[in-house]
């Protein structure tokens, strides 16, 4: 059984509120009147605090604090959220990543500069310093602010919550950071010495806290340990209410009002009857005490708060509700997905074995057991699959800091943020898309007087679209910029040899050549680009994620890149082939047709390999030549026609099996350079088939078709 990890688990969530933070930040620069953008920063930054000191990053706490407390004078509306505070916080969230991450890469000099420029732009270098060293137990003033509320917190953590990191007085100072607070320990649930373990947390808390601050911000203390804690929120009381203790007590539910009748009518001490009588416990009565002490000194709230629907008449009571999801480690989907691909090849033995059966039963459950074994592997797939916005978010801040060192203006659009994609393709497609991003910055986008002389906005505009297309994502590229230029490319291309002079390609062929390795057309090199490096590193990686990339544009108007990702890298739909004895699969995805190819034909075609496809030259490899097959040929070949990138060959195969659910299996590191595979998959029968790799079938294509045309 695997062991929790404190640290892990703060990493992972500080991760996401560091994301948040970043998000808000880049958002408030194009509103900064956004009290909710405001709000969202600080309750980042808050959290990030409080769960770094309660797992022990006293660093990340103390330098967060800093900074939380700059924000805080933003959301009292003291300082304006300006640019420059902006880039200062964006600068402190690196730095906070690094001191989560990297501690010790983490140079306290750069935190330290950080904050002194913080100090700078919210009002003079006191101004952090005197509020963040203001009163850091929450220590009250005489009388409560204008517009407070009194609200009754009484909470009791979990058993194990000081095992998993939690220290309660922590959660205490933070209620007090919040107002005026009088903190009651009840501790009717310490058992004895000898009985007691230390690592336990055996103490509730009963807290009378006045504040101004709403009701979210007292939840948002409980954040991380909410799902494993009773807790209860009222609000309370008016300012100089003098309540009787009996009241207070049958208020808080710790005794009926029966009990309380009966010792009035004793005309004894209510608390001490109570008490003696063993209705309340002395912690209860000192509790109920200390709340009937804090309202009626005019400590509390000029009116009680008005309960809205949500929260209910009576607070939030007993155990909070858990979240509707949970965290699963990645390294457990991938588990699964393997063991559905075990079950998807077994299913696929089980029809083969039902297919050879007269067993009208077996033939029924093995239908049963194939549509069973689809619906786990859909919903496995979408287990795995998650929204492209999680990955269009991370450009924002590549765009903003592109823009700032470029001097340009740029807007970044998304759309189909909610296009869902297998995690494994998202993971691998980050790299080509900030390449591509930086290019269409840098090469793509004119300078503002560029563009003034255009007569276009003085913002660039670059946009991110995903979409679904089949069995396809389609994720595109496009700015508003200059556009290709075809000339430069075609000199640059002829100059390189990649090209013969004055040859005559359509614009899809020549922009493929921005592709190639070394190739660029940039006049000078930049710290962004210009060295001809990169476009084939990126075009290497789509197409190592089976996809392709697709150019479009126009001089003057700008240019559209489009990459065509599968959904999934472990299971697809396949073709099965057969080339002599041995089977192999296809991407049904890439297939467009098949034709016959008569021994007559073949015999015809000896010497140009080309197929006419209704008018229509098409290249063809003879796969029983490429992996030089002994036996003869069947008398009647099929040619499959594949395509990729625009670009269609045909293969001639002996014979054309059918569908097959293909589950991925990666080639040895021995066949890692053997590029006519894409990998593996096993049969119904335990036969293992090769998966072809037809981007580099395609390639050899029109290798062939490139030497006939320079022969003809």
């Amino acid at each position: 059984m695997s062991t929790l990890d404190p640290a892990a688990i703060f990493r992972q969530e500080a991760q996401e509120l560091l994301e948040q933070l970043e998000q808000a930040l880049l958002d408030l620069e194009h509103a900064p009147d956004d009290d909710d953008l405001i709000n969202s920063a600080f309750r980042a930054l808050h959290t990030v605090k409080g769960s770094g000191a309660m797992f022990g990053f006293d660093a990340v706490a103390a330098f967060t604090h800093h900074v939380e407390t700059a924000f805080d004078l933003v959301r009292k509306g003291k300082v304006a959220p300006s640019r420059a505070l902006i880039a200062v916080g964006l600068a402190a969230k690196d730095h906070m990543r690094l001191l989560i991450e990297t501690p010790d890469l983490a140079e306290a000099a750069d935190g330290d500069a950080i904050l002194q420029s913080l100090k700078q732009i919210v009002g003079g270098p006191s101004a952090v310093t005197a509020a963040a060293e203001a009163a850091p137990d929450g220590a009250p003033e005489a009388a409560s602010p204008e517009g407070a509320s009194t609200w009754r917190i009484r909470f009791r953590l979990g058993r194990d919550a000081m095992a998993m990191g939690t220290n309660p007085l922590l959660l205490l100072d933070e209620l007090r950071g919040l107002g005026v607070a009088t903190v009651v320990a009840r501790t009717e649930g310490v058992p004895a010495l000898e009985e007691m373990a230390a690592t336990e947390c055996h103490l509730a808390w009963d807290v009378v806290l006045t504040t101004s601050q709403p009701r979210t911000a007292i939840e948002e203390v409980f954040m991380f340990v909410i799902d494993d804690m009773e807790l209860s929120i009222d609000a309370i009381g008016m300012a100089g209410e003098s309540r009787r203790i009996g009241e207070i007590l049958v208020d808080r539910g710790d005794v009926a009002q029966q009990a309380v009748d009966a010792a009035v009518a004793a005309q004894m001490p209510l608390g001490t009857l109570l008490v003696k009588s063993g209705e309340v416990s002395p912690d209860t009565l000192a509790a109920a005490l200390a709340e009937q002490q804090h309202v009626r000194t005019g400590l509390g709230a000029s009116a009680a708060p008005s309960v809205s629907p949500a929260s209910g008449q009576g607070g939030t009571k007993g155990v909070a509700k858990g979240a509707d999801s949970i965290r699963v480690p990645a390294e457990r989907l991938d588990e699964l997905m393997d063991r559905v691909g075990e079950l998807v090849i077994v299913q696929s033995r089980l029809s083969q074995v039902a297919a050879s059966s007269n067993d009208a039963e077996v033939k029924a459950i093995a239908e049963e057991i194939e549509r069973l074994a689809h619906e786990l592997r859909d919903t496995t797939m979408g287990v795995r699959t998650v929204p492209i916005g999680s990955l269009f978010g991370r450009f924002r801040r590549l765009v903003h800091d592109l823009a700032n060192e470029l001097g340009k203006r740029i807007e970044l659009v998304t759309v189909g943020e909610e296009t869902e994609l297998d995690k494994t393709v998202i993971e691998r497609l980050n790299d080509p898309l900030i390449h591509l991003i930086r290019n269409a910055i840098d090469h793509g986008l004119e300078a503002p007087e560029g563009r003034a002389a255009a007569g276009k906005p003085a913002a660039g505009r670059i946009t991110l679209t995903a979409c679904h297309a089949g069995a396809e994502v389609m994720v595109s590229i496009s700015d508003d910029g200059r556009g290709l230029d075809r000339a430069r490319i075609q000199s640059r291309a002829e100059d390189q040899g990649l090209v013969p002079p004055g040859a005559k390609l359509s614009d899809a062929e020549l922009f493929q050549l921005i592709f190639e390795p070394g190739f660029s057309t940039a006049k000078e090199v930049t710290s962004l680009s210009g060295r001809g490096v990169g476009m084939d590193v990126v075009k290497r990686a789509i197409e190592g994620l089976r996809g392709k990339i697709d150019i479009a544009s126009t001089p003057g108007e700008g240019t559209r890149l489009t990459l065509r990702l599968p959904l999934t890298l472990a299971i697809i739909d396949g073709l099965l082939v057969r080339v002599g004895t041995g089977r192999y699969a296809l991407p049904l995805s890439a297939v467009e047709e098949c034709v016959e190819l008569s021994a007559e034909e073949d015999a015809r075609s000896r010497g140009r390999s080309f197929l006419n496809i209704r008018g229509d030259l098409v290249p063809f490899l003879r796969l029983r030549e490429l992996f030089q097959v002994a036996e003869p040929p069947d008398r009647y070949q099929k040619a499959v026609i594949v395509s990729f990138g625009g670009r269609r060959v045909g293969l001639v195969v002996d014979q054309v099996i059918g569908n097959h659910q293909t589950v991925i299996k990666s080639l040895s590191k021995l066949h890692a350079d053997v590029e006519t595979f894409a990998g593996a998959t096993i049969l119904g029968d335990g036969a293992v088939a090769l998966i072809l790799d037809i981007a580099n079938l395609v390639k050899l294509g029109m290798a062939y078709e490139n030497r006939f045309k320079a022969a003809s």
